[in-house]
């Protein structure tokens, strides 16, 4: 077991009510659930490791597989979708050549549509790590990550 995990696992008590907490700090740390640390988990709390894979894998906040040092969440919802979302995440899947649930082969963006962020006025709406733009058009999508990648530079 690497030093990460066993500090996580010293900060909580082994009981199956601390297992979404321990999911999220394993996250924080590693920027997703490793295999590896669900199996531990499973071991430390004492329960099936089908358990812990249940709960990584129903709450959307959990990722299997690592994500890119940049999440990009496009709402699917009625009032964004009304409004062009469907063509604002076309043109991000072009432009970063991934679909939606994907990473790019860089590891810099991951993409995901989400069914609704409750920030209907603003539609459309897009979520760069963490931070929410509205009225999102192609154009200002495509300057959104164009400002990142030059961060990035």
């Amino acid at each position: 077991m690497d030093i990460k995990l066993k500090k996580i696992f010293a900060a909580h008590k082994p009981e199956q009510k601390e297992l979404i907490s321990i999911l999220q700090d394993i996250q924080d740390k590693k920027g997703y659930l490793p295999g590896k640390a669900l199996l531990e988990t499973a071991k430390f709390l004492k329960v099936p490791p089908s358990r812990v894979f249940g709960v990584a894998t129903f709450y959307t906040q959990f990722h299997l597989t690592r994500q890119g040092r940049h999440r990009i969440s496009v709402c699917s919802g009625t009032a964004c979708h009304v409004r062009g979302s469907g063509r604002i995440m076309n043109k991000i899947t072009r432009k970063l050549k991934i679909e939606s649930g994907q990473t790019t082969e860089d590891y810099e963006f991951s993409l995901e549509s989400v069914a609704c962020f409750g920030s209907c006025a603003l539609a459309p709406v897009m979520v760069v790590d963490g931070k929410v733009y509205g009225n999102v058009t192609e154009k200002k999508a495509e300057e959104i990550i164009d400002g990142i990648r030059g961060r990035k530079k």
